[in-house]
C-alpha cells in the first residue's frame, strides 16, 4: 500500500508538470526558482517525448500494479513485484540521468524534478522485499 500512495503522489507530481507543459498551468510554483528553467531546457523532451507526460506514463503504471498488488489474489504474486521492481529500476535510472543533467548541465534544479526522483527511488527501495517472494 505504501508503493501505492508514493506513486499517487509522483503521479500528482507529473500531473501538474504535465498540465504545464500542455499549457493549462501558468508559471510553476518553486520555491527553488529553476524549474522554469529545467522545464524549457532541451531535456525537457526525450525523443520527441516530454519528460513530464513519460512521468506521468510511469507513475499510472506503477499506481495501478501497486493497486493490483494488494489484492487478495495477486497479494503474494511475484510477477506483480517484479514488474513494480522493474517500471521503478528504470525510473531510478532516467531520475539519476535527469538529476546528473539539472546539475551538470542546465546548472539549475526543479523541485518538482528532484522529489519526483525521491519518490521513485522509495518505490524502488520499497519493492526489492517482494521479490522474494515465490
Amino acid at each position: 500500500m505504501a508503493i501505492a500512495v508514493l506513486a499517487l503522489l509522483g503521479l500528482l507530481v507529473a500531473g501538474y508538470l504535465s498540465l504545464h507543459r500542455a499549457g493549462f498551468v501558468g508559471a510553476l510554483q518553486c520555491s527553488l526558482g529553476g524549474c522554469e528553467i529545467v522545464q524549457a531546457s532541451r531535456y525537457a523532451v526525450f525523443f520527441g517525448f516530454p519528460v513530464a507526460y513519460m512521468g506521468l506514463v510511469a507513475y499510472v503504471i506503477l499506481l495501478a500494479l501497486a493497486l493490483v498488488g494488494v489484492q487478495p489474489r495477486w497479494a503474494d504474486s511475484r510477477r506483480v513485484a517484479l514488474c513494480i521492481f522493474l517500471v521503478s529500476a528504470v525510473g531510478v535510472a532516467f531520475s539519476a540521468y535527469l538529476t546528473y543533467l539539472e546539475a551538470a548541465v542546465i546548472h539549475s534544479w526543479c523541485q518538482w524534478c528532484v522529489i519526483s526522483a525521491i519518490l521513485v527511488t522509495l518505490i524502488f527501495l520499497l519493492s526489492i522485499p517482494g521479490l522474494a517472494r515465490k
